[in-house]
């Protein structure tokens, strides 16, 4: 079988097995947030946080609640990793410095999982476990929770209630994302993951010195990671090492999980709005966008030119050989069209316009199909954007799901959609303009500034995958990048949130023969449309500067 082949195989099961799901989680998920009904350890857990589950919160509490509690989570986080030196369970590891702690504590809480260290030289079994595997999860719910309060928005009207944060957090980790991932960890330790608490093992000798490994609940680690869109791995080559993902096998289930939630979240959209036409036109948009990435990504690493690649059969440096440049290519475009940011590979040694590609997806918003819940409530953004376009070529009022789109959502809108690229232009512009940032650049030229602009890209979307040549473990980049993903993650949220309280608070508009019907081809053609030009727009002078530049040399 030819490398091509398999790669097109591997996307046709992958594919169908998002099919098969689909119906079932998004269904499930849809029951999850609209119950009345409270688990009996969910009840112990609101009585411990003194908190009602039932109070309907409007979207100024809602934002509340939400930036208290990630707040306290950098908080806890951060003093874990500075007390690392004093617990146990720590595997003689010191304490971690005060600006890589911070970059850290806000990277796992902002779901970005940045990681300016290797991790089995930094972190022990607590901090791994208590700290950050507790933030793979919380954090994931945390963004699903956002998404179903801008899905009530569309559903409610003549009232500014959104909800319970609290409710909604407690029950996206117990009933969603903790069941899912347990079993994910079973599938993962049967294939070859390890884990385990044991301590550092010496494991031979070699060019006379000695190669150590610590163990570590890395299969349980790796589950959340991946279905959380998180993508913090226990080791520092991540998802490449053969303790995270042994096999082939284990390759395409973590792509798997990537893909499962966010896709799926559309179903949940279409149940909750009462229109599961709604939910496949978003869907359509969705997988439209990942296959046409994935596509490119296959068609620039496959292209045979010059003699070592001809010879490797596509662009094999920087790939693991048991994935090959297809298994390789699916998961860089999984995990960069969603917010998670794990590598089978690295991005910075794909071809030049392979790693545009990735710098790419991350720069729409990460919203095809996005991270969990941010990648459905940024596509709802986008959606109300390309509605507002419809109507302005046709002369009528906008609507989304019987809702006017006036002046106040447009701008709420238009705020969401400039924060990140705003973020990653200034930020990318300030570290090349200084003479110092530039110089933790491994490459000179159109590679070393897309290291750099890779860099901010990928902590402003919450994604956290690096091009591995940047050394940012520096104060100026583990600060920058972390003022990145806290401005990129709750500024977006503030207006999500105020559009989803705007919205709840209007009467439905009646459908009538001039109403867009936001449920057919033609719109999702239109919302593609939409995404792929005002992305154009914003990034292609930087991408000139960058990966296309470096690709067409």
């Amino acid at each position: 079988m030819g490398p091509v082949l398999a790669g097109v195989l591997q996307i046709l099961a992958l594919t169908g097995a998002l099919a098969l799901v689909y119906v079932p989680l998004g269904t499930y998920m849809a029951r999850v947030y609209s119950s009345r009904r409270h688990l009996r350890v969910e009840r112990w857990l609101y009585r411990g946080i003194g908190a009602d589950p039932d109070a309907e919160m409007t979207w100024p509490a809602y934002l509340r609640a939400l930036l208290a509690f990630s707040a306290v989570s950098v908080l806890f986080l951060y003093l874990l990793q500075r007390l690392q030196g004093f617990l146990p369970g720590s595997l003689g590891f010191a304490s971690v410095s005060p600006s890589q702690s911070f970059n850290t504590a806000v990277s796992f809480v902002t779901n970005t999982n940045w990681q300016s260290y290797s991790g089995e030289q930094t972190m022990g079994h607590v901090v791994q476990t208590a700290g950050l595997a507790v933030q793979n999860f919380v954090s994931a719910a945390v963004g699903m929770a956002v998404a179903v309060a801008l899905v009530r928005g569309f559903c409610r009207s003549r009232t500014g209630e959104l909800g319970n944060f609290w409710s909604d957090l407690v029950r996206g980790t117990l009933r969603v994302l903790l069941p899912v991932a347990a079993v994910a960890t079973v599938v993962l330790v049967a294939c070859g993951a390890i884990q385990n608490f044991s301590g550092i093992h010496e494991v031979g000798q070699f060019m006379g010195g000695s190669q150590q490994w610590n163990g570590g609940a890395v299969a349980s680690q790796e589950a959340i990671k991946e279905l959380g869109t998180n993508g913090g791995g226990y080791f520092n080559a991540n998802s490449a090492h053969p303790f995270e993902n042994p096999t082939p096998f284990t390759n395409l289930l973590e792509i798997f999980l990537i893909l499962v939630i966010p896709f799926s979240l559309t179903r949940t959209f279409g149940v909750l709005t009462g229109s599961a036409r709604q939910g496949y036109a978003i869907l359509a948009t969705m997988g439209t966008i990942w296959l046409g990435f994935t596509a490119l990504m296959m068609a620039t690493e496959f292209a045979h030119h010059g003699p070592a690649l001809q010879a490797a059969g596509g662009a094999l440096e920087g790939k693991e050989v048991r994935f090959g440049v297809g298994g390789s290519s699916i998961f860089a475009v999984a995990t960069t069209l969603t917010s998670t940011g794990a590598v089978d590979s690295f991005h910075s040694s794909f071809t030049g316009l392979g790693g545009g590609i990735t710098m790419l997806g991350m720069m729409l918003g990460e919203i095809s199909p996005g991270g969990v819940g941010s990648g459905l409530y940024g596509i709802l953004v986008m959606a109300v954007i390309a509605v507002f376009i419809a109507g302005l070529m046709v002369g009528r009022t906008p609507e989304y799901l019987g809702k006017k789109i006036g002046a106040r959502e447009m701008k709420l809108a238009a705020c969401y959609i400039l924060v990140t690229p705003a973020l990653v232009l200034v930020f990318t512009a300030v570290s090349m303009a200084l003479p110092t940032p530039p110089n933790s650049a491994l490459n000179p030229g159109a590679h070393g500034f897309s290291e750099v602009l890779y860099a901010f890209t990928s902590a402003a979307n919450n994604n956290g995958s690096a091009f591995a040549g940047l050394n940012a473990n520096t104060d100026w980049f583990n600060t920058m990048t972390g003022l990145a993903m806290l401005l990129g993650r709750f500024v977006p949220m503030v207006f999500v949130l105020a559009l989803a309280g705007s919205l709840a608070g209007q009467r439905p508009v009646p459908v009538t023969a001039g109403t867009l019907r936001t449920e057919k081809p033609l719109f999702t053609g239109l919302l593609v449309g939409a995404i792929l030009i005002i992305t154009g727009l914003t990034y292609f002078p930087a991408l000139a500067l960058g990966p296309l530049a470096e690709g067409l040399a």
